[in-house]
C-alpha cells in the first residue's frame, strides 16, 4: 500500500517530466492553460469531424468509414506533431482539397477514389522526403519576409472571412458581390452578438474565451429561430453513439490505376502537390509566428520534425481512406487562448478520440457558435501589421496586396503567388537579385496558376 506522500512524489515527478518534454515553463504556459487552448482548438475545427464525410461521400466512399478515417487520421496525426515536434498545431483532413478530391477528381475526371487515395499518398510521400532531406526547410527558408508577413496576415483575413460567412453577416450582393447582412434572421444577430461577446471576454482577458462563447451562443441557438423557422441549435435524439467500425476505406489505394493514368492525373496531382506544400506551410507559419515562437531568424523552431509531421498527416490519412491531412488555421484559437506546445496538441488528440463516441452531439454545435471565434481569431492575427516596414515599397506592398486580395476572393494561394511575384518585380525594378530560390517559388506558382486554370 503506498503513501499519501509516495502518491505525492510521483505526480510532482509526473509534472516535472512532462514540464521537461514539452518545455512548459521555457515557454511560459501551463498544463491548465495548455488544456484549456487544445479544448478551444478542438471545438473551433469539430466540424471537420461532420463536414468531412459529407463532402466525401459524394465520391462514393462510405459515410461511416470517412466518420472514422477522418477521427483517425486528425488523432493521429496531431499527436505526431505534438510529441515529435512539441508545437500547438492541430492536423485533420483538409477543407478545399476534399472538396476538389470529390468533385472535380472522382466526379468531373471519372477516377475512381481507390486511385484518388494512391494519389495522395504519394504525394504525401514527396512531402516527407523533402521534409527529411531539409530541402522543404531551405525552400520556406527562401520566402522574403514581407511575404511571410503576407502569411500571417492573410490567413487572419481569410479565417475572419470564413467565419463572417458561414455565420450569415457576409451575403451575396448584385451590386457589390458581397454585403453585410440585412440581419434578418436569428443566425445572423446570435453571430453578431457573439463576436460582440468574444471581444468583450478578451478585453477582460477570460481563461477560455472562445470557447466560453462558443458554449453561450450554442445555448442561446435552442431558443432562436433560423431562416427556416426551426431552433438553431437542435440536440440530437441519441447524444451519444458507438461507430459501426468498417474496412472498406482502410489501405485502399490503387497504384496501378494510378500509374496507367498517370498523364491524366499529372496536373491534378501537381496541383494537389503544390497547393498542400505552400498552404500548409504558410498555416504552419501563420500560427506559430502568432504564438510568437518563431527563432530570431524567422524559421520555424523543430523545422523538420515540424515539416515532416505534416507530411505524415497525409501518410496517415491515406492509409485511413481520407483525402490530404494539413495543419489546420483554426490552431491560432488555442494559440489565441494561450497554447504554446504540443500538450496541447494531446489534449486536442484525446477529444478527436472522445468524438468517436459523441458524433451526434457535435452535430448539434451551430454554425454561428464557431462563427464569431473565426472572426475575432482572424483580426488577432492581424497584430503582425505592426512589425510591417514602411520604409520601402518592396516591404510594405506585397503584404497589402496579399491581404487585399485575400479579403476579396478568400484564395490564399492566389494571394501568396501575387505576393512573390510583385516583391520580385520591385527588387528587380531596383537592380537587386531577388535569388535563385525566390526565382525558383516565382516558377512554381506560374505552374500553380496554370495548372489551377487547367483543372478549376
Amino acid at each position: 500500500m503506498h503513501s499519501p506522500s509516495s502518491t505525492q512524489g510521483r505526480g510532482i515527478g509526473l509534472a516535472a517530466r512532462a514540464d521537461r518534454f514539452f518545455q512548459l515553463s521555457a515557454r511560459g504556459t501551463t498544463p491548465a492553460r495548455e488544456a484549456i487552448a487544445g479544448c478551444t482548438t478542438f471545438a473551433a475545427m469539430s466540424y471537420i469531424v461532420v463536414v468531412n464525410p459529407l463532402i466525401l461521400a459524394a465520391a462514393g466512399m462510405d459515410r461511416n468509414g470517412l466518420f472514422l478515417a477522418t477521427i483517425v487520421s486528425a488523432m493521429a496525426a496531431t499527436l505526431v506533431m505534438a510529441l515529435w515536434a512539441n508545437l500547438p498545431i492541430a492536423l485533420a483532413p483538409g477543407m478545399g482539397t476534399n472538396i476538389v478530391f470529390a468533385q472535380v477528381l472522382v466526379g468531373q475526371m471519372g477516377v475512381p477514389w481507390q486511385t484518388g487515395l494512391a494519389m495522395v499518398l504519394l504525394n504525401a510521400l514527396v512531402f516527407l522526403l523533402l521534409s527529411l532531406t531539409k530541402w522543404r526547410a531551405r525552400i520556406v527558408a527562401a520566402f522574403p519576409e514581407p511575404v511571410k508577413l503576407g502569411m500571417q496576415c492573410s490567413i487572419g483575413v481569410f479565417i475572419a472571412w470564413l467565419g463572417l460567412r458561414s455565420g450569415g453577416l457576409l451575403v451575396g450582393d448584385a451590386g457589390s458581390l458581397v454585403a453585410f447582412s440585412r440581419l434578418h434572421d436569428g443566425a445572423a444577430w446570435l453571430t453578431l452578438a457573439g463576436i460582440l461577446l468574444t471581444a468583450m471576454l478578451l478585453v477582460r482577458r477570460v481563461p477560455g474565451a472562445f470557447l466560453l462563447t462558443m458554449l453561450v451562443v450554442s445555448a442561446a441557438g435552442l431558443f432562436v429561430a433560423g431562416a427556416d423557422g426551426r431552433a438553431l441549435t437542435r440536440l440530437p435524439q441519441h447524444w451519444f453513439g458507438v461507430p459501426a467500425l468498417t474496412g472498406d476505406l482502410l489501405f485502399a489505394l490503387d497504384f496501378r490505376g494510378f500509374f496507367s493514368h498517370f498523364m491524366l492525373l499529372l496536373p491534378v496531382t501537381l496541383y494537389f502537390l503544390l497547393i498542400e506544400f505552400f498552404s500548409g506551410t504558410a498555416t504552419m507559419f501563420g500560427v506559430i509566428r502568432s504564438a510568437g515562437l518563431l527563432k530570431p531568424n524567422g524559421d520555424l523552431p523543430s523545422a523538420r520534425a515540424a515539416f515532416a509531421s505534416d507530411a505524415m498527416g497525409s501518410v496517415i490519412g491515406a492509409a485511413a481512406g481520407t483525402s490530404t491531412v494539413t495543419a489546420f488555421v483554426e490552431s491560432v484559437a488555442g494559440v489565441e487562448a494561450g497554447a504554446r506546445t504540443g500538450l496541447s496538441g494531446v489534449v486536442v488528440a484525446a477529444l478527436f478520440g472522445l468524438a468517436l463516441f459523441f458524433g451526434p452531439l457535435l452535430t448539434a454545435i451551430p454554425a454561428c457558435a464557431t462563427a464569431p471565434v473565426l472572426v475575432m481569431v482572424g483580426l488577432c492575427m492581424l497584430d503582425g501589421l505592426r512589425d510591417l516596414d514602411t520604409s520601402a515599397p518592396e516591404n510594405y506592398l506585397p503584404p497589402l496586396l496579399m491581404l487585399l486580395v485575400t479579403a476579396c476572393c478568400a484564395d490564399l494561394m492566389v494571394a501568396l503567388a501575387l505576393g512573390c511575384f510583385v516583391y520580385t518585380l520591385m527588387l528587380l525594378a531596383r537592380r537587386r537579385w531577388p535569388g535563385a530560390m525566390v526565382l525558383g517559388l516565382d516558377a512554381v506558382f506560374v505552374l500553380y496558376l496554370v495548372l489551377r486554370g487547367a483543372i478549376g
